[in-house]
C-alpha cells in the first residue's frame, strides 16, 4: 500500500506501508523518477532517475510542506 499524501505540480508525494519502522519520510515521484526525503530534518535519503536541479526544487517543496507531510505520516503510521 502506498497512499498518496499530496500532488503538487507534476509530483506525487506518498509513503510505503512496509517502511513504517523508519523515521518520518516522504517519497516523491514524477514519471519514472523517484526520490525519498527524510522529514526531521529535511534531507535527501536517496533518488533514482532524478536530475540534481529537480531534486533541489523537490527539496524546497518538501521543506515548504513539511508540517503537512509530518501530520500525514503520523496519521498513517499511528503515531
Amino acid at each position: 500500500m502506498s497512499p498518496t499524501v499530496s500532488r503538487i505540480g507534476p509530483y506525487r508525494f506518498f509513503f510505503y506501508a512496509n517502511e513504517l519502522g523508519e523515521q518520518p519520510y516522504v517519497h516523491v515521484q514524477r514519471e519514472r523518477a523517484v526520490a525519498k526525503f527524510w522529514l526531521e530534518p529535511v534531507a535527501l535519503a536517496r533518488s533514482r532517475n532524478s536530475p540534481s536541479h529537480e531534486l533541489t526544487r523537490i527539496e524546497g517543496l518538501v521543506t515548504e510542506h513539511r508540517e503537512t507531510f509530518l501530520e500525514a505520516w503520523n496519521g498513517f503510521s499511528g503515531n
